[in-house]
């Protein structure tokens, strides 16, 4: 039986924490003890642990009965960083997520979940962020209400990986049109890594709203 639920997520600033403080009490309301963590060394033992826009890779697996991640591509294809933004920038609106099982390495454990995300191909990041969260959740609570029937696949294939993006990422080719420009529009935050461009020595910076 899964009672107590751990969600991590290292990174203070990152835009799922809203998401998921959201979702803890939603688990709440269904009977579960959950709670929300920032950081690795608070985790503690329990039933199942829900890694999610974690930076840094969560080593002490043995702490809890399940350790689960939701990873934005069909893995073991797109491993790494931002996928779901990189296939954006590919063109792609139809993107496979995953829920696999933690390991050491990166994302490579055996999978459990998969389901596609649709785009109409004119979403913004926060609309985005939004869908993410939302099958994100909805796979967690799939896995829940499947359990312990649920089963693990192994990942099949070569892996491929997405590096890390960068601020200098978000740099517009100004001989491009707006439309051949428009994905990497769609995927820049506003905020904390605009899109911008040099013209004549000179930065401009570009955002975007809809």
């Amino acid at each position: 039986m899964i009672k107590k639920i751990q969600i991590l997520i290292d990174n203070s600033k990152s835009w799922m924490n809203n998401y998921a403080k959201d979702f803890v009490q939603e688990l709440k309301e269904y009977g579960y003890f959950c709670s929300l963590i920032g950081d690795h060394k608070k985790v503690l033992s329990g039933d199942l642990l829900i890694i999610l826009s974690c930076e840094n890779i969560f080593k002490r697996l043995n702490l809890n009965k399940f350790n689960i991640v939701v990873h934005e591509s069909d893995l073991p294809i797109g491993r790494g960083w931002s996928p779901l933004t990189h296939q954006i920038l590919e063109g792609k609106n139809q993107i496979t997520v995953t829920l696999f099982e933690a390991s050491e390495t990166v994302d490579n454990g055996p999978y459990y979940l998969k389901k596609k995300i649709s785009f109409k191909g004119n979403e913004l990041v926060n609309e985005i962020r939004k869908k993410q969260a939302e099958i994100t959740f909805n796979l967690i609570k799939e896995f829940l209400k499947r359990y312990p029937k649920i089963k693990k696949k192994p990942m099949i294939g070569k892996g491929t990986y997405y590096k890390r993006r960068l601020p200098e990422d978000s740099e517009i080719d100004i001989e491009k049109s707006i439309k051949k420009n428009f994905n990497l529009l769609r995927v820049v935050d506003n905020e904390k890594y605009p899109a911008f461009f040099y013209y004549k020595g000179k930065k401009f910076i570009i955002k975007i709203y809809n």
